[in-house]
C-alpha cells in the first residue's frame, strides 16, 4: 500500500507510476471540465469538489499556485469553476497559499451558511504542522484568507483531512501525525464571540488506538464521531498497520470516549484512508486501500469496499461487499463513498483509476460496474471523493493527467483535471 509520509504533497513526482491505458466503454460519457496547466494555475486537485447554490464548483491543488514552498513547485490554490458558455467552464483562483498561511492543502472544502470557505493544509502556518483555514467573499470577487489555527505538532501535525460541522457551528477534523505519540489527532475547533477560534484536542491516537488519520470524520444523529485510520498494530497483521475504524462518543463534561469498532487485516481489507458514510439502518460504509485478494498488488491486495453492521450488544460486524483486482476496477481506493437516492454506491480507485458503481440486490449482494476508465489525457489517479449535482452527474478530480506536455518529467503526465461524468443507468 503506498502510505508515504506527506503522500499528498509528494504525489506530484510519482512520474514512474504508469499504466497501460484502458479504452473507456461504448457508454461512458466523461468530460474534461478543466485541465490545469502547472505553475501558477495549480498542480494536482486532490480534495472532494464542492457546489455553491448556484452550480460552481470548488476546490484545491496541492502544489502550484504563485508563491513557492521548499522542495515543491508551488504551496496551493484554493479555486472556482463556473459554468460558461457551450458547456465550457471558466476557472477563477481564490487564493494562492504563501507558505506562512498554510501550504499544501490536500483536502476539500466545505461551505459555511454565510457562503464563507473553510479547509486545511497540511503543511505551513507559522509553526510549520499545517493550518485550518478560512476563506470570506467580499463584495467584488476577492476572498480574503484568515488563518483560524497553526497546529504545532504537540495540538496535531498535518490536517489531510476535510473539516466537518456540527450544529453549532464548531469545526472538527483530524491531523495524520502530531500530538503526544506522534500518531495524529481528533480536533475541534469553536468560536467565540469576538470571532476568535478555540482548538481543542478530543482524542490523541496512540498506536495501538490507531494511527495516521486520513479520513474526514462523520457524525451520527446522535452526535457521534466515527472516523478510520490507516495505521494500527493489531496482532491479526503480525504487527503491520492494518488499521481501524473508530467512534467518539462525547460525555456532558466535554469529555469524549474512543471505542475501536473494528481493526482491519487481510483479506477484510488494510488501511483504511476515507470518510464514512452512513445509510439509514446505521451501517457504516468505506473503502481500504489494500488487503482483500491477498494474491493480487505484491501480495498486499488492492483493496476493498466494505460494510460494518451494528448489533445490540454493542459489535460491529464486518462485510467485504467488493474486492479490487488491480486490472479492470483498479486498486487502492484512497476516495471515499457516496450513496444515490436509490442506495447505490459510487467511488473511484486511486492507481489504475476507475470510478465505479456498486448495486445491491435483495439477497445483500453488490455488484460492481466500472463506469469510467481513466486513460490520461482524461485524467490520472483519482485520489478525492466524488459528488452529485441535482441531475445525477458525478465530479471529481484526478492528480495527474489532462494536458500531457504540461507537469512532464519529475512531475509526472500532466498537472490533473476536472472531471463529469454522465452515465445512463438501467432502471
Amino acid at each position: 500500500m503506498p502510505n508515504k509520509k506527506f503522500l499528498l504533497a509528494a504525489l506530484v513526482a510519482i512520474s514512474g507510476f504508469l499504466f497501460a491505458p484502458r479504452p473507456a466503454s461504448a457508454a461512458d460519457q466523461e468530460k474534461v471540465l478543466y485541465a490545469f496547466d502547472g505553475g501558477a494555475d495549480g498542480i494536482s486537485p486532490s480534495g472532494t469538489l464542492v457546489f455553491d447554490a448556484v452550480g460552481n464548483l470548488y476546490g484545491t491543488t496541492v502544489n502550484g499556485g504563485d508563491y513557492r514552498c521548499e522542495l515543491y513547485m508551488g504551496c496551493g490554490t484554493v479555486f472556482k469553476l463556473q459554468p460558461a458558455e457551450q458547456g465550457t467552464w471558466s476557472k477563477t483562483i481564490l487564493h494562492s497559499f504563501e507558505g506562512q498561511d498554510g501550504a499544501y492543502p490536500s483536502a476539500g472544502l466545505i461551505f459555511d451558511a454565510a457562503g464563507n470557505l473553510y479547509g486545511t493544509t497540511i503543511s505551513g502556518g507559522t509553526k510549520g504542522s499545517g493550518t485550518v483555514f478560512k476563506l470570506a467573499p467580499g463584495g467584488h470577487g476577492e476572498w480574503t484568507e484568515t488563518v483560524l489555527h497553526d497546529f504545532d505538532n504537540w495540538d496535531g501535525e498535518a490536517p489531510a483531512a476535510s473539516l466537518i460541522f456540527d450544529k453549532s457551528g464548531n469545526l472538527y477534523g483530524t491531523t495524520r501525525e502530531g500530538g503526544r505519540y506522534d500518531s495524529g489527532i481528533v480536533f475541534k475547533l469553536a468560536t467565540a464571540a469576538n470571532g476568535e477560534w478555540t482548538e481543542t484536542v478530543l482524542h490523541t491516537f496512540n498506536g495501538k488506538d490507531g494511527s495516521d488519520p486520513l479520513g474526514a470524520l462523520t457524525f451520527d444523529s446522535a452526535g457521534n464521531l466515527y472516523g478510520t485510520t490507516v495505521g494500527a498494530y493489531d496482532t491479526d497483521c503480525s504487527g503491520s498497520a492494518c488499521g481501524n475504524v473508530f467512534k467518539l462518543a462525547p460525555a456532558t463534561d466535554g469529555k469524549w470516549t474512543e471505542t475501536v469498532l473494528h481493526s482491519f487485516g487481510g483479506r477484510g481489507g488494510s488501511g483504511p484512508g476515507s470518510a464514512l458514510v452512513l445509510d439509514r439502518a446505521g451501517n457504516l460504509y468505506g473503502t481500504t486501500t489494500s488487503g482483500g485478494n491477498l494474491k493480487t498488488c505484491s501480495g498486499d491486495g488492492c483493496g476493498t469496499v466494505f460494510q460494518l453492521i451494528p448489533s445490540a450488544n454493542g459489535k460491529w460486524t464486518e462485510k467485504v461487499l467488493h474486492t479490487f483486482n488491480g486490472r479492470t476496477d483498479g486498486s487502492f481506493p484512497y476516495a471515499g463513498l457516496i450513496f444515490d437516492a436509490a442506495g447505490n454506491l459510487y467511488g473511484a480507485t486511486w492507481y489504475g483509476g476507475v470510478v465505479f458503481e456498486l448495486v445491491p440486490d435483495k439477497d445483500g449482494k453488490w455488484t460492481e460496474t466500472v463506469l469510467h476508465a481513466f486513460s490520461g489525457k482524461d485524467g490520472w489517479f483519482p485520489y478525492a471523493g466524488l459528488i452529485f449535482d441535482a441531475s445525477g452527474n458525478l465530479y471529481g478530480t484526478t492528480q495527474l493527467g489532462g494536458k500531457l506536455k504540461k507537469c512532464d518529467g519529475e512531475y509526472g503526465k500532466g498537472c490533473g483535471v476536472v472531471f463529469e461524468i454522465t452515465e445512463e443507468r438501467q432502471p
